[in-house]
């Protein structure tokens, strides 16, 4: 993916960014008519003819100047405001569906702050860029020619002292900003590693608390924020000192054609009026200067986070199979054919396995912890590929089906209960949002989890807290088993779905389950042996192979 590529998700805001660069246009014109009007306003005073039949009448036409800029102004800076949040939040959107379409494999890899960052800082940083910066650069360039040209109407050779500093302006801004960027990169870096950290930091809280962690914990965080404040320095010095700089030389030139100018006055070349003009345009000149240096800096800036950006983009989302036919209704039949599959650099942990479970079993996978157990179920759902072999649904192959209509056809109560932080009512029907009331009481019935949930504060409106911490673990599991039934799969998945329940309940929760299976297909993933007394059959599993 292109850079060119990435402004297209600009295309929607296009009517405002050239608005907004109309506005900029305007403003520009406008400031070029200030020195005109004060070279007029020190003919009348020296008593020379100007366009204007009196004073007065001058001052009227600038007040009416400074006045219209004055509205551009803020049409301008509200424009470039509510547009740049506009595209930040298009932009996130669009890096969020993105998100949500890769593959697993990919959240393997990365660190939750580098993702993070992707939606906060580099979103920003595009759109403050392209609403900003961008739209910008059109007008300080008009600025720059327009007044270059009326210098030139004035004094040709003033003008063109003007453009001879030019090359030395441009130096100076890639040896001061030629540091920017790789320090953003270092930024970026230190900023994904402190956001990762605390979201690490928050899940380990009770594990820093009981292993009173809090003193180093506290001491590695503030090594990784003193590093960031150190980059945040370094890269606030280069870029306070860019514009600043520039500037200064800018100045430095606007002396040096004042000089010229008052040489030229003093031979008689130039009249006193034409000497303001030029005075007031050279100035108009610089300030361009100096707006281009900060725009020079904040491509440097913006680079990184689009490299980043379009790096991102350019992963492959999961196949969803677009095209291809859904699965239908299943009778729960599945077959595993000779499956392969090996996680990346490392040795393949399923080794042509093959395993057929009957419509309406119940069957047990056991063994050792990475045997490849819960790596059958994430191949059966496709939240991983295949490396060999195949899996079929009732004689259908699942990679020739879309990937909706195949995990719309199981349902899974995983070890560690992944729920919302929002009310019983939404985490039960969090798989089937339009739900009613009755529907969701008879799911919550049929897990036995309604009584629990009746003595809850505010019964189905209570708030459980981040992944349920307000609850119990059993009882997570079992508004776990209440949205998977309120899905009605006719294949379930139970992934150590007792390891939080103690022996009674464990007992209480297998003879509950016993009727919820009927009729379905289940496979059941466990270490506790009570939990076999669900299973119609028992598979061992052992380094990638069923040896029982």
């Amino acid at each position: 993916m292109k850079f060119s590529e990435l402004l297209l998700f600009f295309i929607p805001h296009r009517r405002v960014l050239f608005a907004i660069l109309i506005l900029l246009l305007m403003g520009s014109l406008l400031s070029l008519v200030n020195p005109w009007l004060a070279g007029q306003l020190t003919k009348s005073m020296l008593g020379s003819e100007s366009y204007f039949p009196s004073i007065q009448w001058m001052l009227l036409a600038w007040l009416a100047l400074i006045s219209l800029k004055s509205i551009l102004a803020f049409a301008t800076q509200y424009l470039i405001g509510s547009t740049g949040e506009s595209i930040t939040a298009s932009l996130r959107t669009r890096l969020y569906d993105h998100l949500q379409m890769l593959p697993m494999t990919y959240y393997h890899t990365q660190r939750p702050g580098d993702v993070l960052t992707l939606l906060s800082n580099d979103a920003e940083a595009i759109s403050t860029f392209v609403s900003g910066a961008l739209v910008q650069l059109l007008p300080l360039l008009l600025t720059f020619l327009g007044a270059f040209v009326m210098m030139a109407l004035i004094d040709p050779s003033i003008a063109l002292l003007a453009v001879v500093l030019l090359p030395v302006y441009y130096v100076a801004m890639k040896l001061i900003g030629r540091r920017i960027r790789p320090l953003t990169r270092e930024w970026i870096d230190s900023y994904s590693d402190m956001v990762s950290f605390i979201e690490e930091n928050l899940g380990l809280l009770p594990a820093i608390k009981v292993f009173i962690r809090e003193p180093l914990e506290a001491e590695r965080f503030d090594k990784k924020n003193t590093r960031l404040l150190a980059i945040s320095k370094r890269q606030l010095f280069i870029q306070s000192i860019l514009s600043p700089a520039i500037s200064f030389l800018a100045g430095i030139g606007m002396l040096l054609l004042l000089w010229l100018a008052s040489v030229q006055l003093e031979n008689g070349q130039l009249t006193s009026a034409d000497l303001v003009s030029l005075l007031l345009y050279a100035m108009l000149l610089s300030q361009p200067i100096g707006s281009l240096a900060n725009v020079y800096g904040q491509i440097q800036r913006t680079r990184g986070a689009a490299e980043r950006i379009l790096a991102f983009f350019s992963v492959q989302p999961e196949p969803k199979g677009e095209g291809k036919p859904e699965l239908a209704s299943v009778n729960g039949c599945i077959c595993f054919e000779n499956v392969y599959f090996a996680y990346p650099g490392r040795p393949d942990i399923l080794q042509g396995l093959d395993l057929n479970i009957q419509p309406g079993e119940t069957v047990a996978i056991i063994g050792e912890n990475g045997a490849g157990k819960s790596t059958l179920v994430h191949l059966l759902m496709r939240l991983i590929d295949l490396k060999g072999g195949r899996i079929l649904i009732d004689d259908t192959d699942i990679s020739d089906v879309s990937l909706a209509s195949l995990r719309a056809q199981i349902g899974l109560v995983a070890q560690h209960t992944l729920l919302l932080n929002g009310t019983v009512r939404e985490n039960i029907a969090y798989g089937r949002s339009l739900s009613s009331q009755q529907e969701i009481e008879q799911a919550a019935r049929a897990a036995h989890a309604h009584d629990f949930i009746s003595e809850l504060p505010e019964v189905y409106d209570t708030l459980i807290g981040d992944q349920g911490l307000r609850l119990s673990g059993g009882q997570r599991q079992r508004i776990a088993l209440a949205r998977t039934l309120l899905k009605d799969p006719p294949i379930i998945v139970l992934d150590e779905a007792t390891s939080m329940f103690d022996p009674g309940g464990e007992q209480s929760f297998i003879e509950e389950c016993h009727h919820l299976l009927t009729q379905r297909t289940v496979i059941l993933i466990t270490h506790r042996p009570a939990s076999l007394a669900l299973a119609d059959r028992i598979v061992t599993l052992k380094k990638g192979v069923i040896v029982a």
